[in-house]
């Protein structure tokens, strides 16, 4: 009998994202990092619209926020002139989490999220991400547990890792998942590639300073980019005392020197860390072998502009969860691990480029930086208006994406009913539909509840008032496999609207669409079976 049923390679937000999942599904993990403890970098600093809404689903989204940045504290960005004291260059507002709240409380029409983003740092979510997992039965997190090797065979997986750098013990799984980063020992023995390419080197600083936040004249808000020619970043972490500071210069030395520049008075700080960094894009060319399966960085690495990285791995971990449990739960046949890679690669290729898009964005009004931007002249004017000019425009490929965020479908998945068209599931802005493979859209219904919280990880029918169906033929078919199901009735004067007229929507577990119809019914053993990878 093996160890555990998923042995998990890396505790970092995804890691850990994927443990809480499958321990909330009944399914026993252990979750094993190299580290001796947490880390301490923000790595990432947002978790985007999906990512909440699965953290709500997990039950944890108002834990998250509660330690996340203040929810009434916008989430403006800046682009400066020299320091955060002289008047920005541009400005771009952007509503703080209980703005957003209100403004969704106000409209149906599937447009927005159930949930909007939360601002929280790395070093701030790993801990709260370790501690509801370990709060779950069968969830084991150990830290000074390095993987060396692992072989594969039909039984299971059998790892040998070392304990404290010294004892070596051999853990035994079912599968194992590596989400142990952009330089992962797992994917490496798969011999799968990471494809893509490189950018800029940067060097990374975290700094502390107390009061730099509440002193900052030109408005409060959470990235401020200096037009410089070193591409300065300031990011303010969530408890907005710490900032990290990206910039391309020669040293380590200059990093602190230039943080002071950017503050433009007097302050008070620590230095806590400095280190280099390179802008990677890139895709591993598979995201599964046999028993194994990638997620997170170890499958793609996504810089931060569109903040896509840890967010593309948390969609990740919940799409492997669902898939692992209903295959070690016995009703998930062949095609439904086997669907991961087909799943998953295709987004992460997407969101690489939705991610290059938007550094390009950035790169053309970088561009136009001179060094007589600050000159009160003719031409140090010129430059600083055609800078602007070029930023408002391609700054917000950079914050202003919820049809990445939303509107990726699962196109030509064994696991869908497959239709052709519907809306651009690349594009940058969200048209909520019910198009096999897309996401259901959030609606309120009747009773002031999001439809969302009525559907559990099963499959759900969900259908209207007017729906004709046999609720007993649809169950019979899928409790031939064993297969979870329910059905919902959506009370919901936008129903008919956001849900484009049609009366029965079959979701999965991850509330992504299966089958759709107006009025004609399926060959409904045909519908399960394809929904539950026995097809």
């Amino acid at each position: 009998m093996n160890d555990t049923q998923v042995l998990i390679v890396g505790a970092g937000p995804v890691g850990l994202t994927l443990a809480i999942e499958l321990g909330q599904q009944g399914v026993s993990c252990i979750v094993i990092d190299r580290r001796p403890e947490l880390g301490k970098l923000p790595k990432m600093e947002r978790s985007n619209a999906r990512t909440m809404e699965n953290f709500r689903r997990a039950g944890i989204a108002d834990r998250i926020r509660a330690a996340g940045l203040d929810n009434d504290l916008p989430m403006d960005v800046f682009i400066c002139l020299e320091n955060v004291v002289n008047e920005p260059l541009l400005h771009h507002p952007y509503p703080s989490v209980n703005e957003l709240k209100r403004a969704g409380r106000s409209i149906n029409d599937g447009s927005l999220p159930l949930e909007p983003y939360q601002l929280i740092s790395q070093y701030t979510l790993e801990p709260l991400l370790r501690d509801v997992a370990i709060e779950l039965a069968g969830v084991t997190v150990l830290f000074g547990h390095e993987l060396l090797e692992f072989t594969q065979d039909d039984s299971g997986v059998v790892a040998t890792v070392t304990v404290d750098g010294s004892d070596t013990v051999t853990l035994s799984a079912d599968y194992l998942a590596g989400c142990d980063g952009g330089a992962s020992t797992v994917r490496q023995q798969l011999g799968i590639e990471l494809r893509g390419e490189s950018l800029l080197e940067l060097r990374q600083a975290l700094f502390y300073c107390e009061d730099l936040f509440e002193r900052i004249p030109i408005g409060k808000g959470r990235h401020y980019h200096i037009a410089d020619g070193q591409h300065a970043f300031m990011i303010v972490q969530d408890d907005t005392k710490h900032f990290s500071l990206h910039a391309s210069v020669r040293t380590d030395e200059e990093m602190p020197i230039l943080f002071e520049k950017i503050a433009g008075m007097p302050i008070k700080y620590k230095t806590l860390y400095i280190g280099r960094w390179t802008q990677r894009l890139m895709v591993a060319d598979r995201y599964d072998a046999d028993r194994v399966f990638l997620a997170g960085d170890s499958a793609h690495l996504v810089i931060p502009t569109g903040g896509l990285g840890m967010n593309t791995g948390a969609g990740d971990a919940v799409d492997l969860a669902w898939k692992l449990a209903g295959t070690l739960n016995g009703w998930g046949g062949a095609g439904l691990l086997n669907s991961y890679n087909c799943e998953r690669q295709p987004i992460g290729v997407r969101n690489v480029a939705a991610s290059r898009r938007a550094a390009v964005g950035r790169r053309a009004w970088r561009d136009a930086w001179r060094p007589n931007i600050a000159d009160d002249t003719p031409e140090g004017r010129a430059t600083r208006e055609h800078l602007v000019e070029i930023a408002e425009r391609e700054q917000r490929w950079s914050n202003e994406l919820p049809g990445i965020e939303l509107g990726y479908r699962y196109r030509h998945s064994p696991l869908i009913i497959d239709e052709e068209g519907g809306p651009d599931p690349d594009s940058f802005e969200y048209t909520p539909t019910t198009w096999p493979g897309a996401r259901l859209p959030h609606i309120w219904l009747d009773d002031g509840t999001p439809i969302q919280d009525h559907l559990g990880r099963c499959y759900t029918l969900v259908h209207s008032r007017d729906a004709v169906f046999s609720e007993e033929a649809f169950a019979e078919a899928f409790s031939r496999y064993g297969a979870p199901f329910a059905t919902f009735l959506a009370q919901s004067t936008a129903f008919e609207m956001v849900y484009e007229g049609y009366q029965l929507i079959l979701v999965r577990p991850d509330l992504h669409v299966v089958w759709r119809s107006r009025a004609t019914l399926p060959d409904l053993a045909l519908l399960a079976a394809i929904a539950t990878g026995n097809a």
